[in-house]
């Protein structure tokens, strides 16, 4: 199922925003609700945020991709005008629209997860199985990390 497809279904019993200053407001608010870090999704010019909570599916649109560093972990993650997934307690999956780059290639990124919330760790997993975790404050917005 496309991208749209699955933004058309969920639509129906979604909460939806479409103003830029409450869409930045709502999508913190929604990675706050699930136990995720607020600057995970570092987004700019948000032009809407949809999420079906008995579902669990999100999307977001921006008006144009963004690539962001975060400097803590010297990753650079690019972000594409539409972001969907289906999110749970301290879990993001099926996961379109994100990429980070590892080496010289960019990689898909599937599924973001807390499993023990003690351990200080996120993992960011691809398709292909692989995952990789880094410290959850370099994901932190950057007026908690001052």
């Amino acid at each position: 199922m496309s991208t749209q497809q699955l933004v058309e279904t969920n639509r129906e019993k979604a909460e939806i925003y479409t103003d830029p200053t409450l869409c930045k407001i709502k999508s913190k608010e929604l990675l706050e609700k699930i136990n995720l870090p607020r600057g995970l999704l570092p987004l700019d010019e948000i032009t809407e945020v949809g999420y079906n909570e008995s579902t669990g599916f999100v999307w977001l649109k921006q008006k144009k991709s963004k690539t962001h560093k975060f400097p803590l972990i010297d990753r650079l993650v690019s972000y594409d005008t539409d972001i969907t997934a289906f999110v749970e307690d301290r879990r993001m999956k099926k996961l379109t629209g994100v990429k980070s780059r590892e080496f010289l290639i960019w990689v898909t990124i599937s599924e973001i997860s807390i499993q023990d919330p003690n351990s200080g760790k996120i993992t960011f997993g691809t398709p292909t199985g692989i995952s990789r975790s880094f410290p959850v404050n370099a994901f932190a917005e950057e007026e908690e990390k001052k």
